[in-house]
């Protein structure tokens, strides 16, 4: 998956399309992510014992593909590349945009 925790995203499908946010859980093997704040979901609690009923409210999962990741230069995909450094490559997330790409680590 190259979408991280920490990344801005805007989601492009569903109830909350169009809206941005922050990427604060990620589900690899199910390919779902969470965003802050959106997606909002409600859990009813039953009555146990002494402790009340309760409505807990909670960010819901959403599918990697119905969000896109923002970037400076605006939104795109996630691609990599390699640098050259003392002699060492290393593997660099960058964003791949209409305007050109960026580094996003």
């Amino acid at each position: 998956m190259k979408i991280k925790t920490g990344d801005n995203v805007r989601i492009t499908a569903g109830k909350e399309k169009g809206k941005t946010g922050k990427v604060v859980q990620v589900f690899p093997v199910l390919n779902k992510v969470v965003v802050e704040n959106l997606n909002i979901a409600v859990k009813h609690l039953k009555k146990r014992g002494k402790t009340a009923g309760q409505r807990i409210e909670y960010s819901a999962p959403l599918d990697a593909s119905n969000v896109r990741v923002i970037g400076k230069t605006g939104e795109g995909r996630v691609g990599f590349k390699y640098l050259e450094k003392d002699g060492k490559r290393t593997k660099v997330r960058i964003l791949k945009t209409k305007k050109g790409s960026e580094d996003l680590d």
